[in-house]
This record gives structure tokens, sequence and C-alpha cells, in this order.
């Protein structure tokens, strides 16, 4: 299993983010747990989640 790097570009609270995480795949369930893991307790307030591989 390989791990790719991805840009996760979402909405905290309604302002807009983006964050860097090293994935598997560019699942939403994988992204959503790389934000749990930055925000914690946050990430109930996260919306709009893409995924897309980094450059």
């Amino acid at each position: 299993m390989t791990q790719t790097k991805y840009v996760i570009k979402y909405k905290l609270d309604g302002q807009r983010r983006w964050d860097f995480a090293v994935m598997p795949d560019a699942s939403q369930e994988q992204a959503l747990d790389a934000l749990r893991k930055i925000h914690g307790e946050d990430a109930d307030k996260i919306s709009d989640i893409q995924v897309s591989k980094a450059l």
C-alpha cells in the first residue's frame, strides 16, 4: 500500500481552508480522518471537502 500526498480543500466553520495529508487514497473518509487528527473536536464543523493530488 503506497501513500501519496494530497491537498484537502474544505470549509471549517464557514471559512475556506486547505491542508496537506499523506493518505493511501483520495477518499472523503480518509480526508475526514486526516482532518480530525489536525483539528480534533473542531472537525464537526468541517464541510465541503475536496481532495486532489498534491503537485
